[in-house]
């Protein structure tokens, strides 16, 4: 499972990316992208390069079974990730705080869910309930690069 967050934006919700996290682990899944969870964000990931990073980070997406990002916080990273998960044909599911403007341009991507939520725990809960209902599902074929 690929997590998605803003990790440049000193407003990100770490408190509810963590809960994400734990949602998604709880389920069984692995998640490469632990640090984005990490309160100190980019710091965490070392002396790569940037090109290093980006071309991890879109191996990583290409590699997992869907994308859940937290998308209260605008990242241009984040868009890039649901772009490459959705062209890969990933389930995505995009959570936000009901009071975030998010953009229209990603929620309304064909292939995205989302929903929003009040308390971290509700997101945590709607993580739970997509992962539930796309893992029932028969799996994906599989594609050629």
């Amino acid at each position: 499972m690929y997590l998605a967050a803003a990790m440049t934006n000193a407003s990100r919700d770490v408190g509810a990316i963590g809960a994400l996290l734990e949602a998604i682990e709880s389920c069984g899944h692995e998640v490469p992208t632990r640090h984005v969870a990490d309160p100190l964000g980019r710091e965490v990931e070392g002396p790569a390069t940037d090109g290093e990073i980006a071309r991890r980070d879109l191996d990583w997406v290409a590699s997992c079974d869907a994308l859940v990002a937290e998308v209260s916080t605008p990242s241009h990273g984040v868009g890039v990730e649901v772009a490459t998960a959705l062209r890969h044909g990933l389930p995505v599911f995009l959570v936000h705080r009901r009071d975030a403007q998010v953009s229209r341009l990603l929620l309304g991507l064909a292939g995205v869910e989302a929903g929003a939520y009040s308390m971290t725990a509700e997101a945590a809960e709607a993580v739970r309930s997509f992962l539930k209902r796309i893992f029932s599902r028969p799996a994906r074929p599989e594609t050629s690069a």
